[in-house]
């Protein structure tokens, strides 16, 4: 099969991540155009790109944009869209579109279903016990943590990122975890958790393209949830990551993709739900063996940011068949990529992830731009210049030979800009750090 360069591609979303996709993909040879809706005054920016101020969860408006640019493809970025069921709609209309249905989706918006999919599947979680109550949840760290073991309290529905609470052993794990249980049940009602064991290893975010049986791995990146140096603080959407990792080779990559992606999507299509899309496997490098720590069904943000920049070939003909459920069955398990590295630093407002101090002038995107990729998750273009508009503002991308020079390179472009208040790590991608979880 030959593979088809869309030459017109809508991206839906808005953040970090839809920037780093429409950078990629209106660089590649044959795009005309790359349309963003709703995009933001930075993603207008890059060659190639115009914005549409259309909502992502607007189906009727996205159809319409896509028809009256003659768009050949829909490349959903956000996972708020995918489970409102845009592609369902997007589908129905008879527009190619690279993202699950909301069926599909259920594997990163339910995190029950996601341990039932795995299980029927035959791919190693860990130990988990789903709880709809307080009394259950208590009783299921009571078990979990019995070997005076931590342990992990998951949300069950989409929480950005955020919704994973990771306990260290405790005397009283019950009672260390009482606050969040007050928090996540109280005035709540249908609420669920997923209690599961704490695993010990590295962990890694592998992500592949998938056409609803095959699979292609996108490099493999790193992410450092923790808001502080050293994995402290509370978790966040993340603050930075890098790609490629020491740890995890091509042929660890393709037997992670033929043990794990290949099965969810089996299982997925066996139960009536095909999966075409980003599927994210975000992984524990245990001394057993990788374990899936959770899936998500979209691109991460920041490994966006770092992992697209790495990629070799074009990416816009391989979501395109995969739209089409034809990803060609010669092709290898992963996506070439370029030699080198690439190291992500996310810089966060004031107040993040608790709250989001906005409106703060950005000073220094000059200076960073020169030596380094700039993408803008939550700014503002007024007539002064650059305003932080979000919680976490920017992720800036230093390249190089090797981790360390792309690591010293992001650190550069990072230390020129500022602004009151800003957060930000120092430790991203150092090899003392986030190796062992």
């Amino acid at each position: 099969m030959t593979l088809v360069m869309p030459t017109r591609i809508m991206v839906v979303g808005g953040g970090g991540r839809e920037h780093a996709l429409a950078w990629k993909l209106a660089a590649e040879p044959g795009v005309n155009e790359v349309i963003v809706a709703p995009g933001s005054g930075a993603i207008a920016l890059e060659p190639r790109v115009r914005i549409a101020d259309v909502r992502p969860d607007d189906a009727a408006g996205l159809i319409a944009l896509a028809r009256a640019r003659s768009a050949e493809l829909v490349v959903i970025g956000p996972e708020g869209p995918l489970a409102a069921g845009i592609a369902d709609a997007l589908v129905a209309a008879g527009i190619a579109v690279f993202g699950p249905t909301r069926a599909a989706a259920a594997i990163e918006t339910s995190k029950a279903w996601c341990h039932e999919i795995a299980a029927a599947a035959g791919v190693p979680m860990a130990a988990a016990i789903v709880c709809g109550s307080r009394a259950e949840s208590k009783a299921a760290i009571g078990r979990i943590a019995t070997a005076g073991e931590g342990f992990v309290v998951k949300q069950d529905g989409l929480a950005g990122g955020k919704g994973v609470t990771v306990f260290d052993p405790a005397p009283d794990p019950v009672a260390a975890a009482a606050s969040l249980l007050d928090e996540l049940f109280d005035g709540h009602p249908g609420s669920r958790v997923v209690v599961e064991e704490r695993l010990a290893g590295a962990e890694a975010s592998v992500i592949a393209v998938c056409d609803g049986r095959r699979a292609l791995a996108l490099p493999a990146a790193r992410d450092h949830k923790r808001l502080l140096d050293g994995d402290r603080g509370p978790n966040t959407g993340g603050m930075g990551a890098y790609s490629p990792l020491a740890d995890l080779d091509e042929t660890a990559i393709e037997e992670i993709v033929r043990t794990i992606h290949v099965p969810v999507l089996a299982e997925l299509a066996r139960r009536g739900t095909p999966f075409r899309g980003f599927l994210y496997a975000g992984l524990m490098l245990t001394a057993d063996g990788p374990r899936l720590l959770e899936t998500n069904v979209r691109l991460g943000d920041p490994e966006a940011e770092v992992i697209l920049p790495r990629v070799a070939v074009a990416l816009g003909p391989l979501l395109l068949a995969a739209a089409r459920g034809r990803l060609p069955s010669d092709l290898a398990g992963t996506i070439p990529s370029l030699p080198g590295a690439a190291v992500g630093i996310v810089l966060a407002g004031e107040g993040y992830p608790s709250r989001s101090d906005t409106g703060h002038a950005i000073d220094g995107l000059d200076r960073a731009e020169e030596p380094a990729l700039v993408f803008h998750m939550g700014t503002r273009r007024t007539e002064a210049g650059w305003e932080t508009a979000g919680g976490r503002v920017l992720t800036v991308v230093g390249r190089g030979p090797d981790i360390e020079a792309a690591r010293g390179a992001a650190e550069r472009a990072a230390d020129a800009i500022s602004w009151p208040g800003m957060q930000r790590r120092r430790d991203i991608a150092s090899p003392l750090v986030g190796a062992i979880a």
